[in-house]
């Protein structure tokens, strides 16, 4: 293996694997997230709600080490203008965070360096309405979630609301995040600091 490829491998220095097999297979999938999910397994649908709820509440805790450890390798967070996704390589997203941009974004987070999260947000997720059903195979499920967040921030609170997209895949007998899409209902509006996680 050349210097190359071994630097290719490491998610934190290249985004290697955001290219068009990768777009062309993220479309494909947005159509699944309007379709009827269901799920069959209740101890699978149980782990993955689970999974959803757990993130949510380690971002309001702050707890970004361990956030980012329920993200695959391979891993996609995602806050689209179009409502319902759109097209990524043709239109604008608010956020289209790679493993390495999402690594960078929770660096900064932790470490004091986001000046536009001083002083830092307070948030509280309400996540329901769930809904999940397997992709195309066993170790693939595809998650819909309603979520209404409250952010407090220099004495001023606001509001967020619309639903969220998972794809979760299983890894080595562990759920864990590949796609999180953020799916605000005003996401075609203008909208202020929004540099602390959805």
């Amino acid at each position: 293996m050349n210097h190359q490829q071994v630097n290719q491998s490491n998610t934190s220095l290249y985004s290697y694997y955001i290219n068009d097999a990768y777009y062309s297979e993220l479309l494909k999938e947005l159509a699944i997230w309007d379709t009827d999910l269901e799920m069959d397994n209740p101890t699978t649908e149980k782990q993955c709600t689970k999974l959803i709820i757990k993130e949510c509440r380690l971002l309001d805790e702050y707890r970004f080490d361990e956030f980012l450890s329920l993200y695959t390798d391979k891993s996609l967070y995602w806050i689209p203008i179009t409502p319902g996704g759109g097209d990524p390589r043709t239109e604008v997203s608010h956020a289209f965070d790679d493993r390495r941009r999402l690594e960078d974004r929770i660096y900064r987070l932790r470490t004091g360096y986001a000046y536009s999260q001083l002083p830092m947000s307070r948030t509280r997720r309400l996540v329901g309405n769930f809904e999940l059903g397997h992709g195309e195979s066993q170790d693939i499920v595809f998650a819909r979630c309603n979520f209404t967040l409250a952010e407090l921030r220099v004495g001023e609170l606001r509001q967020y609301s619309g639903w969220y997209g998972y794809k979760l895949q299983k890894v080595e007998d562990q759920w864990k995040i590949a796609v999180k899409m953020v799916n605000l209902i005003n996401s075609d509006q203008g909208h202020e600091n929004m540099t602390f996680m959805l």
